[in-house]
């Protein structure tokens, strides 16, 4: 009895162990499965992986070539077209419009009569003035006559000569203000559209008409004022408007304020454009591009070669297969290209990619060759030259 009573513990214990090492046996297999899984994807990560090299390797980069374009200096800004010359027809004395020689819209030539008032009181004036002028030339001649037989003194004879002048000069005014009724076109030019008609009475100063010169026409535009010492009278304009949309204007700087508005820190300029055809209108919104300076042969890298370092502008240029710090003078930049002033030369090699990987002057390096081509620069064996890419040159504006 006392031994059935020790077995069954003992064959107890034996179960639950045996289950135990079973389970744990069970667990293990697929952790330590997953474990090598791991450690074989790391190892391909860490071998194939760009960013680890192996010591003593050549660090793998991307270049391009450093290649020449033609590249223009402008600046972009906003403006207005003008009239060559505008003026409102206004009288200088208050009348009754008697007659309008032009219609709405019309060409008229210089000199010619655009609006006449009612003159009947001025020529009457004028006759009045010319007949007391007839009289007193009259009597100034017989008073000269007599004064030289000593019938009458010198001052009576001065007298009539004095009223003379006075009534020549009543006369002058007289036939000065019969032309003030009479208004002339001061330029060649269009007019507008009237506000008046034949029989109004209108006082001096009224609006009657505006007479518009465009045979050719100004276009006033704003610059900053970090740029008023760049631009000189001559320079070449470029000018679109959005009521002509995909033709531009040329034209050139004809004028230029010597203030700068202290307002918004900006200097006028004028250009002038040729409009034969009287397409562009006074009023216009003018989008003008101003050439500062051209240059056939600028040097131009991708951005992605420039590296910054201690306030210094520096590229690594590839020379013999091994990696240089250059440092550099940048100019403008355009469609993700950066002009180089100094430092490199047309035809060199830059890094674009992988600087991260360069510790010091002198690393080797080797081209990251991805289906011939390597940031824009074509891979050759290694008895052939890299070839500049295409896409180094501007766009076109």
């Amino acid at each position: 009895m006392n031994t059935r009573r020790l077995l069954y513990p003992v064959i107890a214990a034996v179960g639950i162990t045996a289950l135990g090492a079973y389970a744990y046996l069970e667990q293990r297999k697929p952790h330590s499965a997953t474990e090598q899984s791991g450690t074989s994807s790391a190892d391909r990560n860490n071998n194939g992986g760009a960013a680890s090299v192996a010591p003593g390797a050549p660090a793998a980069v991307d270049v391009a070539k450093v290649v020449t374009v033609p590249l223009v200096d402008d600046l972009n800004a906003v403006g207005s077209i003008r009239s060559n010359e505008s003026v409102v027809i206004r009288p200088e004395v208050a009348g009754r419009i008697t007659r309008l020689n032009f219609d709405d819209g019309q060409q008229v030539r210089k000199g010619q009569v655009l609006v006449a008032f009612d003159s009947t009181v001025n020529q009457a004036e004028v006759l009045q003035a010319k007949a007391e002028l007839g009289i007193a030339k009259a009597n100034f001649e017989r008073n000269a006559d007599l004064a030289k037989q000593n019938f009458i003194s010198d001052r009576a004879r001065d007298e009539s000569q004095a009223n003379v002048q006075v009534l020549q000069a009543k006369l002058a005014l007289a036939e000065a203000k019969l032309s003030k009724l009479e208004i002339k076109a001061p330029f060649s030019g269009i007019v507008g559209i009237r506000t008046v008609s034949v029989g109004d009475y209108v006082k001096d100063g009224a609006d009657l008409v505006n007479l518009e010169d465009i045979s050719s026409v100004k276009v006033d535009f704003r610059v900053p004022e970090r740029y008023a010492d760049l631009v000189q009278k001559g320079q070449a304009i470029e000018v679109t408007v959005d009521a002509l949309p995909g033709k531009p204007f040329k034209a050139r700087v004809d004028a230029i304020d010597p203030q700068v508005d202290s307002t918004g820190r900006s200097a006028l300029l004028r250009g002038r454009i040729e409009n034969p055809e009287g397409r562009l209108k006074p009023g216009m919104f003018a989008r003008v591009r101003l050439i500062l300076a051209e240059r056939d042969n600028a040097l131009m890298i991708p951005e992605e070669a420039i590296v910054p370092q201690a306030g210094k502008v520096t590229v690594w240029k590839l020379v013999d297969g091994k990696a240089v710090r250059t440092e550099v003078k940048t100019g403008l930049r355009r469609a993700a290209k950066v002009e180089i002033l100094e430092g490199l030369s047309a035809g060199d090699t830059v890094i674009t990619a992988g600087q991260i990987r360069l510790s010091k002057d002198g690393t080797a390096v080797k081209i990251a060759q991805a289906n011939g081509q390597t940031n824009g620069v074509a891979v050759e064996p290694a008895s052939q030259a890299a070839r500049p890419a295409d896409d180094l040159v501007p766009a076109k504006r």
